[in-house]
């Protein structure tokens, strides 16, 4: 299905960020997903987060696999790069494209059936070189675009609309990366814009890869009585650890909770979310604490979210290789391929 080219009369004058850009110049196509898809949500935070960063478009990168998640690019950011990959090698094509320009900014929009599937090894491998950039796992649990078949992060129990509850084990993305040594991770609710918008932002802002699994319902498929993947589960089940806020060198910013208790917020739909304050002794920068936390709060049905597990310390994909601080891709070709000679030279080394 072609994409709808959004018009581009506003009907107020739109705020400018620090380049005089405005909300519309990071925004995309008209999305052609279902009406009511989480993913045209996270794509809203997406182009908030980036528009209040400055980011100048042509810096950014942005990348896909297969699916319905994979559209998401189309919708965001038209004046960045980018890719559209084979199903599940979103993050191999990343991998290359970061190794030749490592000055652009990379964002991969994958699914759970793109990434913890098909992906999942590539998913894994990215973990460990810890590739610059920010990784996007829109979850609901199902594959939407051959009509709804469980996917590796459906939980024991969920049901789909027809047929018999899923019986294997999912595979979750965050202990996934604690296990993998990730060094950013972070889970949201495509409908909690509020708290969705500062982690891209600090994600963003992360050298290495920074992983963030956003549970995005499918309203189609997914987003009914049974299912552990749909809104009303999430705002049931919703535990948020940390009260995220990025927090630029020009601006700070506060949000007070109750300190050891729940703060119930209603949103503007009417639906309320829970959030909760640092529990005492949690600390993000422990990865064992954070592991058995998260899998503890797992045993009651709770879904912890927020920014999770952060390492600023670890070295990135171009520490690890000692690549050179200029771009593989500016880099004369003599110097790229010296020549046999030099081939040779290098070969003897190791006989």
């Amino acid at each position: 299905m072609t994409s709808i080219a959004k018009p581009l009369i506003p009907l107020a004058p739109l705020a400018k960020n620090e380049l005089g850009l405005t909300i519309r110049d990071y925004e995309g196509a008209i999305s052609t997903l279902c009406a009511g898809c989480g993913h045209d949500s996270v794509t809203a935070a997406i182009t908030h987060a980036y528009w209040e960063l400055a980011m100048p478009p042509h810096t950014i990168a942005k990348l896909s696999g297969i699916g319905c998640s994979s559209k998401t690019p189309t919708y965001f950011i038209r004046g960045a790069h980018g890719f559209n990959s084979a199903h599940g090698r979103m993050v191999t094509i990343a991998t290359g494209a970061n190794a030749a320009n490592r000055e652009l900014s990379y964002i991969g929009i994958s699914g759970d059936g793109d990434s913890l599937s098909i992906g999942l090894g590539h998913l894994a491998h990215a973990i460990r070189r810890n590739v610059n950039m920010v990784y996007i796992i829109e979850n609901n649990g199902v594959y939407g675009l051959t009509k709804g078949q469980f996917s590796a992060s459906a939980d024991i129990g969920s049901r789909l609309k027809k047929g018999d509850p899923n019986t294997m084990a999912p595979i979750d993305p965050i202990l996934l990366g604690l296990s993998m040594g990730a060094t950013f991770l972070a889970r949201g609710f495509s409908g909690d814009k509020a708290q969705l918008v500062p982690i891209l932002k600090a994600a963003a802002a992360h050298k290495g890869l920074a992983l963030i699994d956003v549970i995005s319902p499918c309203v189609t498929f997914n987003d009914h009585e049974g299912s552990t993947k749909s809104y009303r589960f999430m705002r049931e089940h919703e535990v948020k650890e940390i009260e995220t806020d990025f927090v630029p060198i020009r601006k700070e910013i506060h949000k007070s909770l109750d300190e050891n208790d729940a703060t119930e917020i209603t949103m503007h739909d009417g639906s309320i979310v829970r959030f909760r304050s640092v529990p005492s002794g949690y600390d993000p920068y422990d990865r064992q604490s954070v592991e058995e936390y998260i899998r503890e709060r797992r045993s009651r049905g709770e879904i912890a979210t927020g920014l999770l597990y952060v390492d600023e310390t670890a070295p990135d994909v171009h520490e690890l290789n000692n690549t050179t601080a200029q771009p593989l891709n500016r880099v004369a070709y003599d110097k790229l391929c010296p020549g046999a000679g030099e081939l040779a030279d290098m070969q003897r080394h190791f006989r």
